[in-house]
């Protein structure tokens, strides 16, 4: 006798949650055992929203000189000499690169000759 039949994605007989529906197959109750066609889980409505990142054209940088060094630079910028130009401020940026037992890889970039 079906007493749990009006809710989908329950066995209709014991009424315990069913296991996720398959490719393939029937499904299989893991507490009484029995086998129902796929249609058990029919009526079970499923949503999902997917966020995508906006575009806000404000936001893009535009290549080119800029007046102010501190708008140009894209990390902090320290006083450290270029071995190109010679210029005193670089910016830079940490990543790991290796193992976590190893240091940071740094890199820097001059301010005026990149």
């Amino acid at each position: 006798m079906d007493v749990f039949n009006n809710r989908p994605g329950f066995c209709p007989t014991c009424g315990s949650i069913l296991p996720p529906l398959q490719v393939k197959g029937n499904v299989h109750c893991y507490n009484c055992k029995q086998e129902f066609q796929p249609e058990v889980y029919s009526g079970e409505k499923s949503e999902y929203i997917i966020h995508f990142n906006t575009y806000d054209p404000s936001k893009l940088v535009k290549k080119g000189k800029r007046e102010n060094e501190s708008e140009e630079a894209d990390g902090p910028i320290v006083e450290r000499k270029c071995p190109k130009c010679g210029n005193d401020k670089m910016s830079y940026a940490t990543l790991q690169l290796r193992s976590a037992d190893e240091g940071q890889t740094v890199f820097f970039t001059c301010l005026k000759c990149k």
